[in-house]
């Protein structure tokens, strides 16, 4: 691949990200070599190397072989030291890559991070696992005040939290000019305070945060065990709050769940709607698949897909969706390469690699967060030392199904289950199962749940 082809290719990319994740993060891009199916870029910066791998890889690489270009795997990395410095970027873009972009309508700079153009609610597929999720979302971009402050959103990944955020951003933007949204992650609000720290800018850290009509913070686990990370960020906290303006949260787990993270964080957290994205269904996974097809259709409108390949898809990608659809744009582009039609054995052949990685593998933090919602229990409390009896059967059940369902070893189980000996889990195993013989309630509520984990 030569200098030429890339320009090109890299023009193509400005009419998919948008203008300005173009300058800030496409642009910036040098193509530096080709060999054995792997092409090296060079980037001004690590961090931009680091959004780029995890924000635009696959596009790119989607790009790189529709034009021909034998590529297997990408790498982002600095230009070395004998190579001809490239051209300085433009001073705005610059400002970027060390603070992020700016999410608000505004010409004032504000330290939040680009939004990505596909990340809009017209494009977010609803049903049940993430409805009330979206519904609390769509409150929020309306703009108008809401009963609950902050929203906060959690879930495994890929199961749509970031595309919520950035779609409330986007929908916030487009009602109402001069609203100051600022949206970023819990890393960048951390660097921030760092560099605000070293420079001696605190005042003007305060100041620009706490001046936002609208603060959105993804993955907030991430300051778990950051002391002053944490100490900013409560009172960042509390000042916007105070002032009526409306905070959005992610992260992975609920917040009582977050290691490390200050009682008083957790608390003021806990104080608005707490909302669980729950492991995508197949309905829903196939409904994602679709609208991405339809999608897809006015770029390859040649494209044929035959029956029974999204839904296999659906059935065997089940963790993830960013696999999901990373799965479907492979098969598009390898389509588009050799001129077929997407069938069956297509599909098999060319995602054999992602097919093997996603057979289900259950994890025992999946098989206790199920548990606890079927008994309705608090998980920290399934997990606990406390032994009432309305806790100690669903631990047994837990316990039951982490055996029977993982490939863990009983002291593995164990330490999962309040670092308890490995003699409690056996004890607790062999329970269930004389009960089960016996109980057909209980019986019947574990095949349930075996079902539900193995959706």
């Amino acid at each position: 691949m030569n200098e030429e082809l890339w320009t090109k290719i890299r023009n193509e990319l400005a009419d998919v990200v948008g203008k300005d994740n173009f300058r800030n993060w496409i642009e910036p891009i040098e193509f530096g070599t080709l060999n054995e199916g792997e092409a090296v870029f060079y980037v001004p910066t690590n961090f931009i190397g680091d959004w780029v791998t995890r924000n635009f890889s696959d596009l790119i690489m989607m790009r790189l072989k529709a034009a021909g270009v034998p590529v297997s795997r990408m790498k982002f990395t600095l230009a070395p030291a004998s190579r001809p410095q490239a051209p300085r970027v433009p001073a705005k873009a610059a400002a970027a890559t060390r603070t992020a972009a700016v999410a608000t309508t505004t010409e004032d700079e504000l330290p939040g991070a680009p939004l990505d153009p596909r990340f809009t609610f017209d494009r977010f597929v609803v049903g049940k696992p993430n409805e009330l999720a979206h519904a609390a979302a769509r409150r929020v971009a309306e703009g108008n005040e809401v009963s609950f402050n902050p929203l906060f959103l959690y879930g495994g990944v890929g199961l749509g939290k970031t595309h919520l955020m950035h779609a409330i951003a986007h929908e916030l933007q487009n009602r109402e000019d001069g609203l100051r949204v600022v949206y970023l992650s819990a890393e960048q609000f951390m660097y921030r305070f760092v560099q605000a720290l070293r420079d001696k800018q605190m005042m003007d850290f305060k100041q620009l945060f706490r001046s936002v009509d609208v603060l959105m913070v993804d993955d907030v686990q991430f300051i778990a065990g950051k002391d002053s990370t944490q100490e900013e960020f409560f009172h960042t906290f509390n000042a916007l709050v105070d002032q009526n303006k409306q905070i959005v949260i992610s992260a992975d787990r609920a917040p009582n769940e977050i290691k490390d993270m200050e009682d008083r964080i957790t608390s003021r957290l806990q104080c608005g709607l707490v909302v669980d994205l729950h492991p995508t269904d197949y309905e829903l996974r196939l409904g994602i698949l679709q609208q991405k097809v339809e999608q897809q259709r006015m770029q390859y409108p040649g494209l044929v897909i035959a029956d029974g390949v999204l839904e296999f898809l659906a059935h065997r990608i089940s963790n993830n969706v960013r696999v999901l659809e990373g799965a479907l744009m492979r098969l598009f582009a390898f389509a588009t390469l050799v001129g077929r039609e997407i069938t069956l054995d297509l599909t098999q052949e060319c995602l054999a690699d992602i097919l093997r990685a996603s057979d289900r593998k259950i994890t025992i933090e999946e098989i206790q967060r199920k548990v606890s919602e079927h008994y309705n229990i608090r998980l920290s409390d399934l997990i606990g030392p406390r032994r009432l009896r309305a806790l100690a059967r669903p631990r047994q059940v837990a316990m039951y199904l982490s055996k029977q369902l993982t490939s863990r070893s009983l002291p593995e189980i164990g330490r999962r289950f309040g670092n308890r000996d490995h003699t409690t889990i056996m004890h607790g195993v062999r329970k269930i199962e004389e009960l089960m013989m016996n109980d057909s309630q209980l019986a019947d509520d574990i095949e349930l749940l075996r079902r539900a984990l193995e959706a």
